[in-house]
């Protein structure tokens, strides 16, 4: 209720103002001074149109500058390369088009403001004009598009087979991760079984999944494949890793997927940070409700033998719930038994 009469009370004051600069032309015109109030008017706007395009200009200059850092985080991936060349790539021409024609904008604002004395030059058409303007963002815009196609088609190919597959599930709020075992194959589910335990809904009809385990954060090797399967439970959710340039959405009841190769460990990327306390980042970055903010992940990249050794140490979920044993099928329990590591 307060932020209502707030509102309102802004809104009383502007209706006020813009009144008072209605009655004061009102009272200009009366007295035979609209053309002197008129251009008085003129010059003070353009030359505030000059005022507000050095300073908007040089506040963007400035904070591009000194923030640069943070909007712009060293690249960790194979492909983060790639799609970092076409961003800027498309910014610095967008860029350089946007600063001229703004330019433009207001140095004529400020010059061809109104003069009594002075009559518009009428310039119905000219055919080279309209080549040039036409064709040329036409050529550059399909440059864009097909090179930016051609990576992401690239990204979006199918996942080398040997890649780490790893399940990641979205819900209100956090993220669940399920890997793929020792065989690297991430287990088929059923929404229909999921209940407070099986909070994947895993589906012990499926083989694959006798040797898939959870962990707490995300831990992948360096310079070898990564394939996410994501999914989500509730509502839309988003996966985004900024250091692997890795975005893409949790989208209930359509899984989606990506694949990238890490590049830099944390080891090595808290070298090049000099942040001994650096870690990846798994977030959410989809308004997914109240808790939105809680949906973070610790990413690990280790080299690829810290790696096999890790995931060598982890238990199968099955031997960790072996009460879902009676989910098996009866012709694979045994071969359950063996993959989980349940007598282990």
């Amino acid at each position: 209720m307060f932020g209502f009469y707030i509102a309102l009370a802004v809104f009383l004051v502007v209706a006020i103002l813009l009144l008072i600069f209605r009655i004061s032309r009102l009272i200009n015109v009366v007295k035979g001074k609209g053309e002197e109030a008129t251009s008085s008017t003129n010059n003070t706007n353009a030359i505030l149109m000059i005022v507000f395009m050095v300073g908007f200009f040089g506040l963007s200059a400035w904070y591009s500058w000194a923030h640069f850092d943070a909007y712009d985080p060293p690249v960790a991936s194979d492909h983060g390369v790639l799609t970092d060349k076409l961003f800027w790539r498309t910014m610095w021409i967008t860029g350089i088009v946007f600063f001229i024609t703004n330019v433009l904008l207001f140095v004529f604002a400020y010059k061809y403001r109104f003069d009594k004395n002075r009559k518009a030059l009428f310039y119905p058409h000219n055919n080279k004009l309209e080549y040039l303007w036409t064709g040329v963002p036409a050529i550059v815009l399909t440059w864009l598009v097909i090179s930016g196609w051609m990576a992401w088609d690239g990204i979006m190919s199918e996942a080398p087979e040997d890649a780490e597959q790893i399940e990641i599930m979205g819900y209100q709020f956090a993220w669940s991760l399920r890997y793929g075992g020792m065989d690297n194959q991430v287990g088929d589910y059923d929404y229909r079984l999921i209940d407070a335990v099986n909070n994947h809904g895993q589906d012990f009809s499926d083989r694959a999944g006798f040797d898939d385990f959870q962990y707490r954060d995300l831990v992948i090797p360096k310079g070898k494949p990564v394939l996410l399967k994501i999914r989500a439970r509730d509502v839309l959710h988003s996966v985004y890793m900024p250091h692997m340039r890795l975005k893409m959405d949790a989208v209930p009841g359509m899984p989606t997927q990506f694949w990238f190769v890490a590049n830099k460990t944390t080891a090595e990327m808290r070298v090049e940070e000099g942040n001994p306390d650096f870690n990846y980042e798994l977030a959410c970055t989809e308004i997914c409700g109240e808790g939105h903010f809680s949906m973070k992940k610790t990413v690990t990249v280790l080299e690829p033998e810290e790696y096999e050794k890790w995931k060598a140490e982890q238990k199968a979920w099955l031997s960790k719930n072996p009460e879902y044993m009676s989910q098996v099928p009866d012709n694979l329990k045994e071969l359950a038994v063996v993959t989980a590591g349940i007598n282990e």
